[in-house]
Formats: C-alpha cells, sequence, structure tokens
C-alpha cells in the first residue's frame, strides 16, 4: 500500500513504513515502534507515556498508511486509527542531536597552538546575567569546546556562586558549596599550596563525578600560577588512532581512586577513558594524586602500565596544553569530565594568590542551554 501527497510519499507493509517527507527527510519505522508512539498513549501535559510495553499487542500490524493534512494516519488491522504529526514525523527521521548542538563536541588537540583569549568563549559577566542570546551562546561554546571564560566579575568572596546561577546549579560536596584555592599550612589537597599541578580532573573518587568546575580568581599572581588546559576527549582519541591496544586496555580497567580527610572517605572505580554504548569517548578520569593501589593481575597489571605511561605522556605533551593567565575578576567555567586542567608553580609568599571555585551538576548546564534555546526559538 502506497500514497503520495504532494512531494510526500508513504509506503506500508503489515510491518513497516516508510515515509518520505517534503525536505527529503525519510525513514523506516516498523508497526511495533509506531504502536508504542501512539500520541493517545501520552498524557497530554506531561507527554509522559501512559501504558508499557505489556499493554500493547506483541504482534501489531498495520492495514493501511495516507497522508490527511499534516497528519500520517495509521490503520491497524485491530480497528485502532493513529494520527501522526508529520513535523513529529519529520524529527523522528533526523539524528536526535541535530537540534542540539550543546551535545555534540568540538575536539581541540594541539592546545599550544591556540590562543585561550580568542580561540574559546569569553563573555563579560554583566552581558551573561541580561543578554539570553549571549548566555545560549556561552553555554553552547562551553559543552561544544569543553571551556569558557567570563570577565569582569566581581572579586568578592561568594561572587562565583552569583555568577554561576546564570549557568547552573552548583553542587555542594563535603568542601561546602564553594572552596578556596590558596595555600595553606600542611595541606589536605596539593591544589592548597604553591606547587605546580600536571593536567588533572577533579574528583574522580565521586560518585557521580563533579560535572563542570568553576574557578575564579579574586587575587592572581604576576609571577607564576598559570593556568593549564588540554581536551582530554581530543587526546584519548588520538591514543585510539596511534596506539589502540592502550586506549583498549584504559577504556576497559577499572582504575581505584581514594581520597581521605578528617571530614570525608570517598571511593569509586572507573576506567581512566569511559566509553558510551556505542563506543565514543563521553569522560576522562584521571588524578595521579587520588589514584589507590591497583587490584590487578600480574600480567594484566604490565598491560595496564604501558598503557597508562603511555597516556600521561601524551597528557604531559606541552603540544596538547593551552597555557593562560587569567587576572583579577576573571572566571573559567571547564567540562570537569572532559577538560583537563594545572597549574604552574608560584610563590604565595611573594605574592598571594586567591582563586575561589564551586562544582556544577552536568545535567543543569546542557538543560540550562537546552531551555534558552527553546525559549529564544
Amino acid at each position: 500500500m502506497a500514497d503520495q501527497q504532494g512531494s510526500i510519499q508513504v509506503s506500508a507493509t503489515a510491518r513497516r513504513l516508510r515515509v518520505r517527507l517534503a525536505d527529503g527527510l525519510d525513514g523506516e519505522f516498523t508497526a511495533m515502534w509506531l504502536r508504542d508512539n501512539r500520541p493517545e498513549d501520552r498524557d497530554a501535559h506531561s507527554g509522559q507515556r501512559l501504558v508499557d510495553i505489556t499493554d500493547l499487542p506483541s504482534d501489531p500490524t498495520i492495514e493501511s498508511a495516507r497522508i490527511d493534512g499534516q497528519s500520517l494516519l495509521v490503520a491497524w488491522t485491530d480497528g485502532k486509527t493513529t494520527a501522526y504529526d508529520l513535523g513529529w514525523v519529520g524529527r523522528q527521521c533526523r539524528d536526535p542531536l541535530a537540534d542540539r548542538p550543546e551535545l555534540q563536541p568540538r575536539l581541540w588537540l594541539e592546545g599550544a597552538g591556540m590562543d585561550g583569549a580568542t580561540d574559546f568563549a569569553w563573555c563579560a559577566f554583566e552581558s551573561l546575567a541580561r543578554d539570553d542570546s549571549a548566555r545560549l551562546d556561552w553555554l553552547t561554546r562551553l559543552a561544544v569546546d569543553g571551556i569558557a571564560f567570563l570577565s569582569g566579575v566581581p572579586t568578592a568572596d561568594g561572587a562565583i556562586l552569583d555568577a554561576m546561577r546564570h549557568a547552573g546549579r552548583v553542587a555542594e560536596t563535603n568542601y561546602g558549596l564553594l572552596f578556596d584555592v590558596r595555600s595553606v599550612v600542611r595541606p589536605e589537597n596539593l591544589a592548597y599550596s604553591d606547587f605546580g599541578l600536571g593536567l588533572h580532573t577533579d574528583n574522580p573518587y565521586r560518585d557521580p563525578v563533579p560535572g563542570f568546575q568553576a574557578l575564579h580568581v579574586l587575587v592572581s599572581s604576576p609571577d607564576g600560577g598559570d593556568s593549564l588546559l588540554g581536551d582530554g576527549f581530543a587526546i584519548a582519541e588520538h591514543l585510539r588512532q596511534i596506539d589502540p591496544e592502550s586506549f583498549r586496555v584504559l577504556s576497559t580497567t577499572p582504575v581505584p581512586f581514594l581520597y581521605r580527610s578528617a571530614g570525608a572517605e570517598l571511593y569509586s572505580e572507573k576506567p581512566l577513558i569511559r566509553l558510551d554504548v556505542r563506543g565514543r569517548v563521553i569522560a576522562v578520569h584521571y588524578n595521579n594524586r587520588s589514584i589507590a593501589p591497583l587490584h590487578l593481575a600480574a600480567d594484566d597489571s604490565d598491560a595496564f602500565y604501558a598503557a597508562y605511561r603511555r597516556f600521561v605522556g601524551l597528557l604531559r605533551d606541552p603540544r596538547f596544553q593551552v597555557s593562560l593567565r587569567l587576572g583579577d575578576g576573571d572566571l573559567m567555567v571547564f567540562d570537569n569530565q572532559r577538560t583537563l586542567h594545572g597549574r604552574t608553580a608560584f610563590s604565595s609568599a611573594r605574592h598571594p594568590r586567591h582563586l575561589q571555585g564551586c562544582y556544577l551538576t552536568r545535567d543543569s548546564v546542557l538543560s540550562e542551554a537546552a531551555l534558552l534555546r527553546r525559549r529564544l526559538a
């Protein structure tokens, strides 16, 4: 059976339906998929499903299909008829990420050839707070590039929390809603020292790992303390290309991460490179300061350490690092499961350096971008 209305074509068998729309999109759907997505089986207000798969026929069959105005009408052999909006059908023919640029990372590998002041998104804090279009562009670039910057944030205690309410939801940890990054005597975390820190991600011992991190410069150092940044996704993909076996080992070996302090005992296991079900890199977890002793068979241990050394060699390669110095009032936000960060050493005795930081939940940042895009559209 087939039907055509203008440039829209539909053809169907008992168990398959194929449609070609006016804009050239085409899709093929099974009878079960169509029956599972009947609009009348969803709540009109929330859009949530009202039925479960066991409430549907086990073998639904299509009797006929045709175009009626802006609807695709499907008649079923059990006597029911379903009207599917053609706009909705068209969206099902497209890549689900096509309308969500914030979910499509743009990788950057050789950071040494990039300029942190021009190659990433910068926005004045006042614009972020008042201009939704500017905020949407900034949030999208943050998600796509894994990093974005603000300027002109007041250098006042807690100002970071006011700034970040325009980006997402701040997550409280054992450090509180925010934490101070400055040198202290006998620090429980080496971030609170004058030491230089190699590229790393924060808090891999948490579950979940913080999605985004923000760092606000209250007092900068004129001598050292420069920020170092690297794209973990790009470096991991580079490893996959030049050493597939090392990539496989690092994406399948559980690594224990541990943090102990007077007020916290945190432990989690995860691979250094985490993949989704499609095999895409979706997270890099690397913090050499908090890796606990691995529990591996000797043969597996040798293979892991060879791959581990290869990967960290890439992370330490200056070719893959952006270096920039942030000034008073600058604020940096980055994807803590993608963008590795570090710093050069400095002397707090000569030049006190003070940053404040906080963590944001991943879903809240991505949701903020999606909501803004929907509202502005």
